[in-house]
C-alpha cells in the first residue's frame, strides 16, 4: 500500500508550529512525514527558517511517524557532521530516519562565502560526500582528499539499523547521475507522463529502493482561496530547477517572481478546492510509480488541510 506523507516546510512554518502539526497529522491517519531544510525561505512572505536536525530531534521524540529530511552536504554543512546528525538520530530512532543527500541551493549555501560551483562540479561533490558518509555509517576511520576533505573522522555512537540514504532530483539526468548510491529516489509532482520517465532514468542507471513524491498542493473551500494562497506562498517557484539552485537570496528570489501569476503556479502546484480531483491526481501519481507520497499544502495555515485530507483523501487513496 503506498504511504501518504505529511511534509513540513521550514521555510513557512515555525519549528513548534511544525511540531504541533505534525502531531495533528499523525492522529489524523498520515502514515509518514519529511521536512526541508532550510537557511533562508524561498519568499519573505514564508518567513522561517528553523533548523531541521534540531526539529527532527523533537518530532522523533512525541511523534511515533517515520522522518526524512533533504539535506545538501559539501558546504555549508561538512559530510562528517551529516554522518554523525543521521547516525545520532538512526540510533536513537532506529528504523524511523531517511535522509535525503542531495547537490544543494546557492540561496542556502552562498553564506560560506565560497564559491558556488558549477552543476557537474556540485555532483562529483556529493559523489565524495555520499562515499565520506557511509564509510563513516559503518563505522570506519576515514581519510578523504578531494572536493571534500576529511582527516581521521570516525563515529564512536552508530546507528544499529542503517538510515536510508536517498536520491533527491529533479531533473532525469541528476536520477541516472546519482542512482547507482541511492538507497531510493524522491522528486516532486510532475505530469504522470515526466514522472514515469524520470523513475525509468532511475530503474536503467542502477537506482534501487522506494520511489517517493513530494507533492506540492493548495486546496481551500473555494477556488479563489486555493489559488490565493498558493499565488501568495509559491510564487517564487516556477522557474526552471537551475534557476532555484543558482539564486543566491530570497530578496533575488521575489525580485525574479515579479509578474507571476496563478497560471505560471499551476505548473507546480495542484490547485483545487475539490478534494475528488486532488485525490484523483494524486492517485495517478501513485499508480504511476510512487511507493510513497508526502502531501505539502503550500499555504501556511494547515488544520484544515490536515482534517480535510485526513477524513476524505486518505481514506480514498487506500
Amino acid at each position: 500500500m503506498t504511504v501518504v506523507g505529511f511534509h513540513v516546510s521550514h521555510e513557512q512554518l515555525h519549528p513548534t508550529e511544525g511540531l504541533r502539526v505534525a502531531r495533528l497529522a499523525q492522529d489524523a491517519g498520515f502514515d509518514a512525514a519529511m521536512c526541508s531544510d532550510h537557511l533562508a525561505p524561498w519568499s519573505e512572505r514564508q518567513g522561517e527558517s528553523g533548523l531541521s536536525w534540531s526539529w527532527l530531534g523533537a518530532a522523533l521524540a512525541t511523534t511515533g511517524l517515520s522522518y526524512g529530511t533533504v539535506c545538501a552536504p559539501g558546504q555549508r554543512y561538512h559530510p562528517v557532521i551529516v554522518a554523525q546528525a543521521i547516525a545520532t538520530l538512526g540510533a536513537m530512532y532506529p528504523g524511523r530516519l531517511w535522509v535525503a543527500l542531495g547537490s544543494g541551493e546557492y540561496l542556502n549555501e552562498h553564506v560560506t562565502g565560497e564559491p558556488w560551483p558549477p552543476k557537474a562540479e556540485r555532483d562529483a561533490r556529493l559523489a565524495e560526500c555520499v562515499q565520506v558518509i557511509r564509510a563513516l555509517l559503518r563505522g570506519e576511520e576515514v581519510d578523504h582528499t578531494g572536493l571534500v576533505v576529511a582527516r581521521q573522522a570516525q563515529l564512536w555512537t552508530l546507528p544499529a539499523t542503517m538510515p536510508k540514504l536517498v536520491l533527491p532530483a529533479l531533473t532525469e539526468a541528476t536520477a541516472r547521475r546519482h542512482a547507482a548510491w541511492a538507497d531510493g529516489l524522491v522528486t516532486v509532482n510532475k505530469p504522470v507522463a515526466e514522472l514515469r520517465q524520470m523513475i525509468e532514468a532511475y530503474r536503467e542507471a542502477g537506482g534501487t529502493g522506494e520511489v517517493a513524491v513530494q507533492v506540492h498542493l493548495s486546496w481551500a473551500p473555494t477556488e479563489a482561496e486555493a489559488e490565493a494562497t498558493a499565488l501568495d506562498q509559491w510564487h517564487t517557484l516556477t522557474g526552471p530547477p537551475q534557476v532555484a539552485a543558482d539564486t543566491a537570496t530570497t530578496a533575488a528570489f521575489d525580485a525574479l517572481a515579479q509578474g507571476v501569476g496563478i497560471a505560471d503556479v499551476r505548473r507546480a502546484v495542484l490547485v483545487s478546492s475539490d478534494l475528488g480531483e486532488l485525490t484523483a491526481h494524486l492517485a495517478a501519481l501513485r499508480d504511476a510509480g510512487a511507493d510513497r507520497l508526502y502531501l505539502h499544502h503550500v499555504g501556511r495555515s494547515q488544520d484544515a488541510f490536515i482534517e480535510a485530507f485526513g477524513e476524505r483523501v486518505l481514506p480514498a487513496l487506500r
